[in-house]
């Protein structure tokens, strides 16, 4: 039951990448990225609980304060300063979001097809772990292609914050059960 919440969950955070990257205006880009964030500290906190991992929780919290208030607070107080329409995308609309979905669609097939050459264990093969590691993917090619497709100093941040948790959930989705990779991800929130 806890690996379908995971999976579910952790699908939800490709629709809210490419939201956060699409929408024009930045005040819904940000809370669509915090929606992501607590999503994110939730998938944590869910493996905590599956694999009996105490030191995912603290990675969930600090996910949750970083991700999920810290930078979406201060990102909705500069928009609101500056401006809140996106300086218009590299591509008009209509490239923009059939590109950026296949670029998403292209790298969660390919974790999905290929995730068992990437894991150390065996036991990480199966569910949720390639879900994730799917996941993991297509938010991080979405990020990049913020990075390399906007032009606004907002929606290049959101693209970083993106990739970061494509890491972030590729590290929980390759080695879930070592207490170091909790240490690995509170020190990366963080900074």
């Amino acid at each position: 039951m806890i690996s379908y919440a995971i999976m579910y969950i952790s699908l939800l955070m490709i629709v809210t990448s490419l939201l956060a990257v699409e929408w024009r205006s930045l005040p819904e880009a940000v809370y669509t990225y915090q929606v992501q964030s607590v999503l994110i500290a939730l998938v944590f906190a869910l493996y905590a609980y599956l694999l009996n991992n105490p030191a995912l929780y603290y990675w969930s919290g600090t996910a949750l304060v970083s991700k999920g208030i810290a930078v979406p607070w201060l990102l909705r107080r500069y928009v609101l300063r500056v401006h809140s329409k996106e300086t218009p995308p590299l591509l008009t609309i209509l490239p923009s979001q059939v590109l950026g979905i296949a670029a998403a669609m292209i790298a969660f097939g390919w974790a999905f097809k290929h995730h068992a050459d990437l894991v150390l264990l065996p036991s990480l093969a199966g569910e949720p772990y390639r879900m994730n590691s799917a996941v993991a993917a297509a938010v991080l090619i979405l990020g990049f292609y913020a990075l390399l497709t906007r032009r606004d100093a907002f929606k290049i941040v959101i693209g970083l914050c993106l990739l970061e948790n494509g890491v972030h959930m590729g590290l929980i989705s390759l080695a879930p059960s070592i207490p170091e990779t909790a240490l690995i991800g509170v020190v990366t929130d963080v900074v």
